[in-house]
């Protein structure tokens, strides 16, 4: 119902009209969004130089008509592309000779363990202790000799008669014959200077533990070094390799920031480019309904004219309220 009525009514008060300037408005302005949409797209710019080329795919998405970029990708030059051939088939065999020169660094771990565990054993033992053992050991090694010694001392006392000779030296020890008291004295020397062997001893095989686990870890360390080192030639061909991919990806580098540098201006175009369409949609779309209203009022003063001919109209009746109007 409400078509028919729109249908017939409009021609007469100008609605039809009005409706197509909005929907043309409407279409400019959806046009004008995807054109600036087009001006402001991304825009990688294919390169070529010396070490290769760039290209991009650009396709038009199409439910919203505004392009976009599918793909990109570059080609290196053919002097680069064999130069990575190369590098590439030599990694194969600089891994495996790393990896004999790992394998032949494998006997340092136990022998850097066997190191660690005799160093433990050294420092097992206080210095004091090792030299107590040092002292008592020489003794032990002494005693044979010191009881030869004694026996030649007094046989001799014995032979000369003086087996019973007690002097005393002052020693606050109990009298004994001088050939004994120098006796006694050597051998009370002799224990001092085996006290002060013992003491350095025990400091020694105290460093010497020390040294031990400083010998195995330094055997680790070269065996850690060793190993690392075997892969220094695959990494150098690993980082000439990825120079060389740097090098074939400048032209697409390039493609990219030619691109990018655009992208300001582009959007600036875009910005203007919408706003001046805009604009002269909603120009035409004023002037539409401009000239409509100018014929609605034209079209308004005719059907006035032809009322008033026909006859002034009655002007309505005014209402007058009663006393039962207002009763609840």
């Amino acid at each position: 119902m409400g078509s028919i009525v729109s249908s017939i009514l409009d021609p007469f008060t100008g609605a039809s009209g009005v409706r197509r300037a909005g929907e043309q408005a409407a279409a400019q302005q959806r046009e004008a969004g995807v054109n600036a949409a087009n001006i402001s797209a991304f825009r990688p710019v294919g390169m070529t130089s010396r070490f290769g080329t760039s290209q991009f795919t650009r396709e038009i998405d199409p439910r919203t008509g505004v392009p976009y970029i599918s793909s990109g990708g570059y080609t290196a030059a053919p002097e680069l592309s064999a130069l990575q051939n190369q590098l590439f088939g030599r990694f194969a065999p600089t891994l495996a000779q790393a990896e004999q020169v790992q394998s032949q660094y494998a006997p340092l771990t136990g022998i850097s363990q066997g190191l660690f565990k005799l160093s433990q054993d050294y420092l097992a033992t206080s210095p004091e202790q090792a030299a107590q053992d040092y002292v008592t050991s020489q003794q032990a090694l002494l005693a044979p000799s010191r009881q030869a010694q004694l026996s030649n001392v007094r046989s001799g006392l014995f032979a000369r008669g003086r087996g019973g000779l007690g002097v005393q030296t002052g020693t606050g020890g109990a009298p004994a014959s001088p050939e004994l008291q120098a006796y006694y004295n050597a051998l009370a020397q002799q224990d001092l200077q085996l006290a002060a062997q013992g003491q350095q001893a025990g400091q020694q095989r105290a460093q010497f533990g020390a040294s031990l686990a400083g010998t195995g870890a330094g055997l680790l360390g070269t065996q850690v070094q060793g190993q690392a080192g075997a892969y220094s030639p695959l990494l150098a061909q690993l980082g000439l390799s990825g120079q060389v991919e740097q090098m074939s990806q400048m032209p697409y580098q390039m493609g990219l920031a030619l691109g990018t540098a655009q992208m300001p201006g582009q959007q600036a175009g875009s910005q203007q480019y919408y706003g001046g369409q805009v604009t002269g949609a909603q120009t035409q779309l004023s002037s539409n309904m401009m000239a409509q209203q100018m014929n609605n009022q034209f079209l308004s003063s005719l059907i006035g004219a032809a009322s008033g001919s026909a006859g002034a109209p009655k002007p309505p009746q005014q209402y007058q309220p009663s006393s039962r109007d207002f009763q609840f």
